[in-house]
């Protein structure tokens, strides 16, 4: 009986112990607010389209449709363009087998590359295996440097498909100009790379943002509470952003309509900043990420333009990028 009793308390301890140990995320964050150059390589070669030679599509003719991600050729794993071209140029008169993914399965493809008018040796496809642009850094967790960025997937514009990452990386970005948003047309901003520049290292692309780590010193930085959905209230609030350079401004917003059942567009907005409007026309691209904040708590992130009312934008919960960023 005695024995029984010790264990009966040591496995009561470890029900009371053991949700202390799963800890989402910090209750305190560094907001963002400067535009980051992002670049994200892909897992396999993806194949974006088609061109003819001699006259035929020959890519296309042998079974490749858009959206395949090349994973192997003659059975050699390969990630980028270039590791293709090499195995290619290694054999280019003799058949290749190409092993794909295409919707989460396996096919194979025997393919001769065909000579063209120049000499040359071509596959017919139009490929892709990597992706650069800029967003807005949404918070960095002091504890454990994770950073989320953009609040919404990188997306592959011919495939209207997300693009699925290997790895990628953060880096400084200046804002030259603003193309100005206006009624049915989303305007972007304008920038500059600096890629050598690494603010942090880029591990998962997902509905609710890109994740990875940040590199760069954060020491002395400001931090914010992060707010539940609960405290979120209708009114007065704010976004960081940038509009030129790289210097991070705060822009009032007014909170229209909240919901918490959808996954990214929870947080209704207008922009009443006047300069903002003046300088951007309201919610542009290279927005998304932009933290908003009410009553001194970081609540969401900039995610949507609407864009037959661009003064008015969406935004996703804080905490639904917290969670993403911690897996």
């Amino acid at each position: 009986m005695k024995l029984k009793n010790k264990l009966l308390h040591f496995f009561l301890l470890l029900i009371v112990i053991l949700p202390q140990n799963v800890l989402a995320y910090s209750s305190y964050v560094i907001p963002g607010g400067e535009t980051v150059g992002i670049e994200v390589n892909s897992k396999g070669v993806l194949v974006v389209g088609f061109y003819k030679v001699n006259e035929t599509y020959i890519g296309r003719d042998a079974g490749f449709l858009v959206g395949d991600k090349i994973k192997k050729v003659n059975n050699q794993s390969i990630d980028t363009i270039d590791q293709m071209i090499k195995i290619i140029n290694q054999n280019k008169e003799e058949p290749f087998t190409f092993t794909l993914d295409r919707d989460k399965k396996e096919e194979v493809i025997t393919f001769q590359l065909e000579a063209d008018t120049d000499g040359g040796h071509k596959t017919g496809l139009y490929v892709k295996d990597q992706i650069t642009g800029i967003g807005t850094l949404t918070y960095i967790d002091p504890n454990t440097k994770i950073f989320g960025a953009l609040g919404h997937e990188i997306i592959e514009k011919t495939t209207a498909e997300k693009f699925m990452i290997k790895d990628g990386k953060i880096f400084g970005a200046n804002v030259v100009g603003i193309d100005k948003s206006s009624r049915g047309v989303a305007g972007e901003k304008k920038a500059t790379y600096d890629k050598e520049n690494i603010f942090g290292t880029v591990n998962n692309n997902a509905v609710s943002g890109i994740f990875g780590k940040y590199t760069e010193d954060i020491n002395g930085r400001e931090k914010l509470k992060v707010a539940d959905s609960s405290e979120i209230k209708l009114g007065k609030a704010t976004i960081r952003t940038v509009v030129t350079g790289d210097t991070i401004e705060t822009f009032d917003i007014n909170i229209l309509k909240l919901d918490n059942s959808n996954e990214t567009k929870n947080i209704l907005f207008e922009i009443v900043d006047e300069k903002l409007i003046n300088t951007s026309g309201g919610v542009v691209q290279g927005m998304s990420g932009s933290p908003i904040i009410q009553d001194d708590k970081i609540i969401g992130a900039v995610t949507h333009v609407i864009v037959n009312d661009s003064t008015k934008g969406y935004g996703i919960l804080i905490t639904t990028m917290l969670k993403e960023g911690e897996n």
